[in-house]
Protein backbone atom coordinates (compact mmCIF):
# COMPACT_ATOMS: atom_id res chain seq x y z
CA UNK A 1 0.00 0.00 0.00
CA UNK A 2 0.90 3.28 -0.96
CA UNK A 3 2.19 5.41 2.18
CA UNK A 4 1.33 8.50 0.59
CA UNK A 5 -2.00 7.60 -0.24
CA UNK A 6 -3.32 4.30 2.21
CA UNK A 7 -6.94 4.91 0.12
CA UNK A 8 -5.57 4.28 -3.43
CA UNK A 9 -7.55 1.69 -5.32
CA UNK A 10 -6.18 -1.61 -6.09
CA UNK A 11 -4.37 -1.98 -9.16
CA UNK A 12 -6.91 -3.54 -11.89
CA UNK A 13 -6.58 -5.71 -15.04
CA UNK A 14 -7.22 -2.44 -17.53
CA UNK A 15 -4.30 -0.90 -15.45
CA UNK A 16 -2.18 -3.46 -16.58
CA UNK A 17 -3.66 -3.48 -19.70
CA UNK A 18 -2.64 -0.15 -20.15
CA UNK A 19 0.71 -0.15 -19.07
CA UNK A 20 1.75 -2.98 -21.32
CA UNK A 21 -0.23 -1.39 -23.80
CA UNK A 22 -2.46 -4.17 -25.34
CA UNK A 23 -6.33 -4.83 -25.05
CA UNK A 24 -8.20 -5.91 -21.50
CA UNK A 25 -8.78 -9.25 -22.77
CA UNK A 26 -5.40 -10.29 -23.85
CA UNK A 27 -3.87 -8.99 -20.25
CA UNK A 28 -7.30 -10.84 -18.35
CA UNK A 29 -6.11 -14.14 -20.38
CA UNK A 30 -2.40 -13.56 -19.61
CA UNK A 31 -3.13 -12.88 -16.08
CA UNK A 32 -5.60 -15.56 -15.81
CA UNK A 33 -3.68 -18.49 -16.78
CA UNK A 34 -6.40 -19.25 -19.50
CA UNK A 35 -6.24 -19.19 -23.01
CA UNK A 36 -3.87 -18.04 -25.77
CA UNK A 37 -1.37 -15.05 -25.90
CA UNK A 38 2.17 -14.70 -27.42
CA UNK A 39 5.08 -15.06 -25.38
CA UNK A 40 6.47 -11.81 -26.10
CA UNK A 41 3.23 -10.22 -25.40
CA UNK A 42 2.52 -12.14 -22.03
CA UNK A 43 6.06 -11.48 -20.50
CA UNK A 44 4.86 -7.76 -21.62
CA UNK A 45 1.87 -8.16 -19.31
CA UNK A 46 3.64 -9.84 -16.69
CA UNK A 47 6.25 -8.05 -16.03
CA UNK A 48 3.63 -4.62 -15.90
CA UNK A 49 2.00 -6.32 -13.27
CA UNK A 50 5.11 -6.88 -11.10
CA UNK A 51 5.85 -3.24 -11.97
CA UNK A 52 2.33 -2.12 -10.42
CA UNK A 53 2.14 -4.46 -7.55
CA UNK A 54 -0.99 -6.42 -9.35
CA UNK A 55 -2.93 -8.79 -6.73
CA UNK A 56 -5.42 -11.15 -8.89
CA UNK A 57 -9.11 -10.52 -7.49
CA UNK A 58 -9.89 -14.21 -6.81
CA UNK A 59 -13.86 -14.16 -7.30
CA UNK A 60 -13.24 -12.65 -10.66
CA UNK A 61 -10.54 -15.17 -11.91
CA UNK A 62 -13.08 -18.11 -10.34
CA UNK A 63 -16.42 -16.56 -12.65
CA UNK A 64 -13.61 -16.33 -15.79
CA UNK A 65 -12.02 -19.55 -15.62
CA UNK A 66 -14.20 -21.91 -13.82
CA UNK A 67 -11.61 -22.43 -11.35
CA UNK A 68 -10.86 -21.44 -7.71
CA UNK A 69 -7.30 -22.70 -7.88
CA UNK A 70 -7.54 -24.43 -4.39
CA UNK A 71 -8.57 -27.57 -3.20
CA UNK A 72 -9.57 -28.61 0.07
CA UNK A 73 -8.26 -31.58 2.51
CA UNK A 74 -10.03 -32.71 5.23
CA UNK A 75 -7.94 -35.12 7.85
CA UNK A 76 -8.66 -37.06 10.90
CA UNK A 77 -6.38 -35.66 13.31
CA UNK A 78 -3.74 -32.89 11.86
CA UNK A 79 -1.39 -33.90 15.04
CA UNK A 80 -1.17 -37.29 13.99
CA UNK A 81 2.61 -37.58 12.20
CA UNK A 82 0.72 -39.53 9.78
CA UNK A 83 -1.63 -37.17 8.89
CA UNK A 84 1.12 -34.47 8.96
CA UNK A 85 3.64 -35.88 6.43
CA UNK A 86 0.42 -36.63 4.00
CA UNK A 87 -0.68 -32.82 3.86
CA UNK A 88 3.24 -32.24 3.51
CA UNK A 89 2.67 -34.27 -0.01
CA UNK A 90 -0.54 -32.88 -0.83
CA UNK A 91 1.00 -28.98 -0.65
CA UNK A 92 3.68 -29.85 -3.03
CA UNK A 93 2.17 -31.52 -5.73
CA UNK A 94 -0.90 -29.22 -5.74
CA UNK A 95 1.61 -25.95 -5.65
CA UNK A 96 3.54 -27.84 -8.43
CA UNK A 97 -0.05 -28.30 -10.16
CA UNK A 98 -1.29 -24.63 -9.85
CA UNK A 99 -3.51 -25.00 -6.63
CA UNK A 100 -3.59 -23.85 -2.83
CA UNK A 101 -4.81 -26.10 -0.32
CA UNK A 102 -6.85 -24.97 2.62
CA UNK A 103 -7.06 -27.56 5.43
CA UNK A 104 -9.67 -29.08 7.65
CA UNK A 105 -9.27 -31.25 10.56
CA UNK A 106 -12.49 -33.54 11.23
CA UNK A 107 -11.26 -34.65 14.20
CA UNK A 108 -12.33 -37.69 13.32
CA UNK A 109 -16.15 -36.98 13.77
CA UNK A 110 -18.60 -37.56 11.18
CA UNK A 111 -20.31 -34.09 11.82
CA UNK A 112 -17.42 -32.00 11.55
CA UNK A 113 -16.26 -33.99 8.25
CA UNK A 114 -19.56 -32.90 6.83
CA UNK A 115 -19.66 -29.55 7.81
CA UNK A 116 -16.17 -28.87 6.42
CA UNK A 117 -16.85 -30.46 3.38
CA UNK A 118 -20.10 -28.04 2.89
CA UNK A 119 -17.96 -24.83 3.66
CA UNK A 120 -15.20 -26.15 1.35
CA UNK A 121 -17.97 -26.68 -1.35
CA UNK A 122 -19.72 -22.89 -0.16
CA UNK A 123 -15.44 -21.80 -1.23
CA UNK A 124 -16.23 -23.40 -4.92
CA UNK A 125 -12.87 -25.44 -4.21
CA UNK A 126 -11.92 -26.99 -7.53
CA UNK A 127 -11.38 -30.41 -5.52
CA UNK A 128 -11.54 -32.34 -2.32
CA UNK A 129 -8.74 -35.04 -0.46
CA UNK A 130 -10.96 -36.64 2.58
CA UNK A 131 -9.66 -39.36 5.11
CA UNK A 132 -13.14 -40.32 5.87
CA UNK A 133 -14.03 -40.83 10.30
CA UNK A 134 -16.06 -43.49 8.79
CA UNK A 135 -17.13 -46.20 6.70
CA UNK A 136 -20.42 -46.53 7.67
CA UNK A 137 -21.50 -43.32 5.81
CA UNK A 138 -20.61 -41.76 2.62
CA UNK A 139 -23.81 -39.78 2.26
CA UNK A 140 -22.41 -36.48 2.16
CA UNK A 141 -19.19 -37.50 -0.06
CA UNK A 142 -22.12 -38.86 -2.43
CA UNK A 143 -23.68 -35.16 -2.35
CA UNK A 144 -19.59 -34.02 -3.42
CA UNK A 145 -19.80 -35.88 -6.28
CA UNK A 146 -23.70 -35.29 -7.31
CA UNK A 147 -22.47 -31.59 -7.80
CA UNK A 148 -19.73 -32.34 -9.81
CA UNK A 149 -16.61 -31.75 -7.09
CA UNK A 150 -14.11 -34.08 -8.08
CA UNK A 151 -13.28 -36.33 -4.67
CA UNK A 152 -10.14 -38.39 -3.93
CA UNK A 153 -10.29 -40.64 -0.48
CA UNK A 154 -7.03 -40.50 1.40
CA UNK A 155 -5.96 -43.31 3.81
CA UNK A 156 -9.32 -45.28 4.39
CA UNK A 157 -12.14 -46.28 1.97
CA UNK A 158 -15.59 -45.70 1.93
CA UNK A 159 -17.05 -49.01 0.34
CA UNK A 160 -19.35 -48.39 -2.82
CA UNK A 161 -18.14 -44.82 -3.60
CA UNK A 162 -17.40 -44.37 -6.86
CA UNK A 163 -13.71 -42.38 -6.67
CA UNK A 164 -9.88 -42.48 -6.91
CA UNK A 165 -8.39 -43.87 -3.29
CA UNK A 166 -4.89 -43.96 -2.35
CA UNK A 167 -4.32 -46.11 0.71
CA UNK A 168 -1.81 -48.16 2.36
CA UNK A 169 -1.76 -51.80 2.63
CA UNK A 170 -2.91 -52.51 6.01
CA UNK A 171 -3.55 -55.86 5.91
CA UNK A 172 -0.22 -56.97 4.82
CA UNK A 173 1.02 -54.49 7.43
CA UNK A 174 -0.43 -55.94 10.10
CA UNK A 175 0.30 -59.54 9.30
CA UNK A 176 4.02 -59.00 8.92
CA UNK A 177 4.27 -56.90 12.32
CA UNK A 178 2.80 -59.54 13.78
CA UNK A 179 4.62 -62.66 12.29
CA UNK A 180 7.48 -60.23 13.71
CA UNK A 181 6.26 -60.75 17.58
CA UNK A 182 5.12 -64.24 16.58
CA UNK A 183 8.89 -65.63 15.32
CA UNK A 184 10.34 -64.13 18.64
CA UNK A 185 8.09 -66.64 20.54
CA UNK A 186 5.47 -64.88 21.75
CA UNK A 187 2.24 -66.27 22.23
CA UNK A 188 0.13 -63.88 24.08
CA UNK A 189 -0.33 -60.79 21.47
CA UNK A 190 -2.57 -57.73 21.96
CA UNK A 191 -3.57 -54.83 19.04
CA UNK A 192 -4.22 -51.58 20.50
CA UNK A 193 -5.90 -48.93 18.59
CA UNK A 194 -7.15 -45.37 19.06
CA UNK A 195 -10.27 -45.63 16.92
CA UNK A 196 -13.42 -44.66 18.45
CA UNK A 197 -15.67 -47.28 19.79
CA UNK A 198 -18.69 -47.57 22.63
CA UNK A 199 -16.77 -50.66 23.87
CA UNK A 200 -12.84 -50.86 24.12
CA UNK A 201 -12.95 -54.54 23.75
CA UNK A 202 -13.31 -55.84 20.12
CA UNK A 203 -16.81 -57.64 19.17
CA UNK A 204 -16.27 -57.75 15.87
CA UNK A 205 -15.83 -55.67 12.10
CA UNK A 206 -19.29 -53.64 12.96
CA UNK A 207 -17.84 -51.98 15.33
CA UNK A 208 -14.96 -50.80 13.31
CA UNK A 209 -15.72 -47.12 11.56
CA UNK A 210 -12.40 -47.21 9.32
CA UNK A 211 -11.21 -49.17 6.92
CA UNK A 212 -7.50 -48.83 8.17
CA UNK A 213 -8.63 -50.32 10.88
CA UNK A 214 -10.71 -53.15 9.67
CA UNK A 215 -7.83 -53.80 7.64
CA UNK A 216 -4.75 -53.89 10.48
CA UNK A 217 -7.07 -56.45 12.57
CA UNK A 218 -7.67 -58.53 9.72
CA UNK A 219 -3.72 -59.11 9.13
CA UNK A 220 -3.53 -59.15 13.44
CA UNK A 221 -5.83 -62.43 13.12
CA UNK A 222 -4.57 -63.55 9.95
CA UNK A 223 -0.74 -64.28 11.73
CA UNK A 224 -2.31 -65.20 15.19
CA UNK A 225 -5.00 -67.94 13.53
CA UNK A 226 -1.89 -69.17 11.25
CA UNK A 227 0.28 -69.46 14.14
CA UNK A 228 -2.88 -71.40 16.15
CA UNK A 229 -3.42 -68.92 18.92
CA UNK A 230 -6.78 -69.29 20.04
CA UNK A 231 -9.34 -66.69 21.01
CA UNK A 232 -6.78 -63.62 19.85
CA UNK A 233 -9.68 -61.53 19.08
CA UNK A 234 -10.03 -61.10 22.92
CA UNK A 235 -7.10 -59.09 23.35
CA UNK A 236 -7.96 -56.59 20.50
CA UNK A 237 -8.77 -52.80 22.79
CA UNK A 238 -9.95 -49.94 20.71
CA UNK A 239 -11.04 -46.46 22.10
CA UNK A 240 -7.13 -45.47 23.14
CA UNK A 241 -7.34 -42.40 21.96
CA UNK A 242 -6.33 -40.02 24.68
CA UNK A 243 -3.79 -40.34 27.32
CA UNK A 244 -6.70 -41.03 30.48
CA UNK A 245 -8.05 -43.90 27.71
CA UNK A 246 -5.12 -45.55 26.88
CA UNK A 247 -3.48 -45.36 30.30
CA UNK A 248 -6.95 -47.11 31.47
CA UNK A 249 -7.27 -49.34 28.75
CA UNK A 250 -3.45 -50.47 29.04
CA UNK A 251 -3.38 -50.93 32.76
CA UNK A 252 -6.03 -53.17 32.86
CA UNK A 253 -4.58 -55.18 30.08
CA UNK A 254 -0.87 -55.78 31.24
CA UNK A 255 -2.19 -56.38 35.03
CA UNK A 256 -4.68 -58.97 33.66
CA UNK A 257 -3.40 -62.49 34.66
CA UNK A 258 -2.13 -63.95 31.73
CA UNK A 259 -1.30 -60.71 30.25
CA UNK A 260 0.18 -60.28 27.02
CA UNK A 261 3.80 -60.52 26.25
CA UNK A 262 3.64 -58.43 23.12
CA UNK A 263 1.64 -55.32 21.59
CA UNK A 264 1.00 -53.89 18.20
CA UNK A 265 0.39 -50.52 18.87
CA UNK A 266 -2.22 -48.44 16.02
CA UNK A 267 0.13 -45.56 15.92
CA UNK A 268 3.31 -43.89 17.57
CA UNK A 269 0.94 -42.20 20.16
CA UNK A 270 -0.31 -45.10 21.46
CA UNK A 271 3.37 -46.51 21.35
CA UNK A 272 4.53 -43.64 23.64
CA UNK A 273 1.64 -44.44 26.17
CA UNK A 274 2.66 -48.03 26.14
CA UNK A 275 6.12 -47.01 27.47
CA UNK A 276 4.32 -45.20 30.35
CA UNK A 277 2.15 -48.09 31.43
CA UNK A 278 5.26 -50.07 31.63
CA UNK A 279 7.13 -47.22 33.65
CA UNK A 280 3.91 -47.55 35.83
CA UNK A 281 3.81 -51.17 36.37
CA UNK A 282 7.90 -51.60 36.15
CA UNK A 283 7.85 -53.47 33.21
CA UNK A 284 10.72 -53.39 30.86
CA UNK A 285 10.79 -52.97 27.33
CA UNK A 286 11.58 -55.69 25.62
CA UNK A 287 12.72 -57.70 28.89
CA UNK A 288 8.94 -58.19 29.93
CA UNK A 289 6.71 -56.45 26.94
CA UNK A 290 7.90 -56.65 23.53
CA UNK A 291 6.46 -53.68 21.20
CA UNK A 292 5.86 -53.04 17.41
CA UNK A 293 3.73 -49.76 16.27
CA UNK A 294 2.59 -48.50 13.55
CA UNK A 295 4.51 -45.41 12.35
CA UNK A 296 8.09 -44.13 12.45
CA UNK A 297 7.43 -41.14 14.42
CA UNK A 298 11.04 -39.24 15.10
CA UNK A 299 11.18 -40.10 18.74
CA UNK A 300 10.98 -44.15 18.24
CA UNK A 301 14.63 -44.00 17.15
CA UNK A 302 15.66 -41.45 19.72
CA UNK A 303 14.38 -43.58 23.06
CA UNK A 304 16.25 -46.91 24.33
CA UNK A 305 15.10 -49.56 23.59
CA UNK A 306 14.24 -48.14 19.82
CA UNK A 307 11.23 -49.23 19.19
CA UNK A 308 10.32 -51.45 15.91
CA UNK A 309 8.12 -49.74 13.60
CA UNK A 310 6.03 -50.03 10.63
CA UNK A 311 7.14 -47.01 8.25
CA UNK A 312 4.42 -45.56 6.55
CA UNK A 313 4.64 -44.10 3.24
CA UNK A 314 3.00 -40.97 4.44
CA UNK A 315 4.44 -38.31 2.11
CA UNK A 316 4.14 -40.15 -0.67
CA UNK A 317 0.58 -41.05 0.04
CA UNK A 318 -0.23 -37.55 -0.11
CA UNK A 319 1.16 -36.88 -3.03
CA UNK A 320 -0.48 -39.78 -4.94
CA UNK A 321 -4.05 -38.60 -3.71
CA UNK A 322 -3.05 -34.83 -5.07
CA UNK A 323 -1.87 -36.36 -7.86
CA UNK A 324 -5.18 -38.39 -9.15
CA UNK A 325 -7.28 -35.02 -7.80
CA UNK A 326 -5.11 -32.57 -10.17
CA UNK A 327 -5.91 -35.22 -13.01
CA UNK A 328 -9.68 -35.14 -12.25
CA UNK A 329 -9.97 -31.52 -12.04
CA UNK A 330 -7.69 -31.43 -15.31
CA UNK A 331 -11.33 -33.43 -16.82
CA UNK A 332 -9.65 -37.06 -16.44
CA UNK A 333 -12.53 -39.40 -17.23
CA UNK A 334 -10.84 -43.00 -16.48
CA UNK A 335 -12.66 -45.61 -14.12
CA UNK A 336 -12.03 -44.94 -10.24
CA UNK A 337 -8.50 -46.13 -9.35
CA UNK A 338 -7.04 -47.34 -6.01
CA UNK A 339 -3.44 -46.66 -5.36
CA UNK A 340 -2.20 -49.14 -2.62
CA UNK A 341 1.41 -48.40 -1.43
CA UNK A 342 3.38 -50.79 0.80
CA UNK A 343 4.72 -50.18 3.99
CA UNK A 344 8.42 -51.09 5.62
CA UNK A 345 8.99 -53.10 8.72
CA UNK A 346 11.75 -51.88 10.45
CA UNK A 347 13.38 -54.22 13.04
CA UNK A 348 14.83 -52.21 15.91
CA UNK A 349 15.49 -52.98 19.83
CA UNK A 350 11.80 -53.13 21.12
CA UNK A 351 11.26 -57.00 20.56
CA UNK A 352 12.92 -59.98 22.05
CA UNK A 353 11.60 -63.56 23.09
CA UNK A 354 9.39 -63.56 25.88
CA UNK A 355 10.75 -64.86 29.30
CA UNK A 356 10.45 -68.31 30.27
Amino acid sequence: MDKQNPTRRPVTVADVARSAQVSKATAARALGGYGAVRPDLKERILEAARRLDYRPNELARTMATGRSGTIGVIVGDIENPFFGLAVRGISDVAAQAGFDVILSNSGETLAAEKASTEVFLSKRVDGLIVAPATRHDGSHLQDVLARGCPLVLLDRDVPGLPVDVALVDDHKAAREATQLLLAAGHRRLAYISATAAADAHYSGPDQIPLTTVLNRIAGFLEASDSAGLAETERQIRLDAATTVRSQAILLDLLRAPGRPTALLASDSKIALEVFRAARTLGLHIPGDLSLVSFDDADWTSAVSPLVSVVSQPSYELGAAAARMLAARIMGDKAPPRRQLLDTILIRRESVAPPRP
